[in-house]
Formats: C-alpha cells, sequence, structure tokens
C-alpha cells in the first residue's frame, strides 16, 4: 500500500483500500513459496498463468506469461493495483456499508473466486440484509454446516453432465480463516 491511506465508497461510506488485513490474508493464503517473482500454471487453476500472491489475468491488466520473471518491486505495485481494483469492483455489491473486517474478507473471497461470485454468493445476500455474522459463516461453511467454496473442477463431468469437483483442504481451510478474521472484526 501506498504511504497515503486510499479510500473506497462502499454503501454511503467509506472503506479502507488495500488494507494491512487483506495484505496479511493474501500473505497467508497466496504465499510466493515457490520462485518468488516466477510465474507459473496454477495447477489447482486448471494451468492458470499466476505470480506473487495470486495475480492473474482475472485481477490485472498486465500480461502474466508461464516462466516470465516480476521483480518483487513489481508484485507490490500490481498486488496493490489489483486489490484496488477488485475492491473497486466489489463495492457496489454491497447495499448496506460494512464493516472494515467484512470488506476486507470478501476482499480475499473475491481474489479467490472472483467479484460475480462474491457478489451472488450466500454471504453477500446475508451483508446485504445486515446479517453480518451470518454472512461471515456462509463465506466457509453453508448453512446445514457443510464446506461451501472449497472445491475445485477435476476436469471430467459426472454422468448428470455437470462438472466433477473435488474437496481441497488447503482451500477449506483458507475459507475457515476468511470467516474467523471476518467474525473477530466485527463490532462488539
Amino acid at each position: 500500500m501506498t504511504d497515503r491511506a486510499r479510500v473506497i465508497k462502499v454503501a454511503g461510506g467509506a472503506l479502507i483500500a488495500a488494507s494491512a488485513a487483506v495484505f496479511g490474508i493474501l500473505n497467508t493464503w497466496e504465499p510466493d513459496q515457490r520462485d518468488p517473482g516466477l510465474v507459473y500454471a496454477d495447477k489447482l487453476a486448471n494451468g492458470l498463468p499466476t505470480v506473487c500472491k495470486g495475480i492473474t489475468k482475472h485481477v490485472t491488466t498486465t500480461p502474466v506469461i508461464v516462466g516470465q520473471r516480476w521483480t518483487p518491486e513489481r508484485c507490490a505495485q500490481e498486488e496493490a493495483a489489483a486489490i484496488e481494483k477488485v475492491q473497486r469492483a466489489l463495492a457496489p455489491c454491497f447495499r448496506i456499508h460494512p464493516p472494515q473486517a467484512v470488506f476486507d474478507m470478501a476482499t480475499s473471497h473475491a481474489w479467490n473466486n472472483g467479484v460475480a461470485a462474491t457478489c451472488s454468493s450466500f454471504a453477500m445476500g446475508s451483508w446485504n440484509e445486515g446479517d453480518w455474522e451470518r454472512g461471515c459463516r456462509r463465506l466457509s461453511l453453508s448453512d446445514d454446516g457443510k464446506p461451501v467454496w472449497s472445491y475445485v473442477r477435476t476436469g471430467r463431468l459426472l454422468p448428470n453432465g455437470k462438472p466433477e469437483m473435488r474437496f481441497v483442504q488447503g482451500l477449506a481451510n483458507r475459507r475457515a480463516d476468511e470467516t474467523r478474521q471476518c467474525l473477530e472484526g466485527l463490532p462488539k
């Protein structure tokens, strides 16, 4: 983030853009552990070229080409710009001004699943009813307690024509962390 905090207008109020919490969760769940700055084909995302802390063509207009190497400075600059871009697209989905923690964890969810998916999620539905706690819980679990947003496509189709999905514990762990941070940041 730049030295000067930026704000985003959300449902009649303002929230911090690219807050420390957003960078914190991306540092946890999108660590650049492989070869820092090397663009790789993300296996969980069906080979989608990915670099830094989860930068893909879905969050930046900068070409992301497997085999390229990005400097730490380029990663930091692109990450900050991409997070703000995601947040600006996410903001209009909130009809009620959310707590900062809700906006931050919605940002993490959108970074990983796409803004459209987050905006149409049951979590967003709850938030737009002012039910912050239920919305936070819906980031990781359905109302009947089953994991959500923790599956990837296998590339095969089921007999009914729907895509076969595979549970990924790492995604379930990330969703649980988003839920935890979201709940912890709610006003008491």
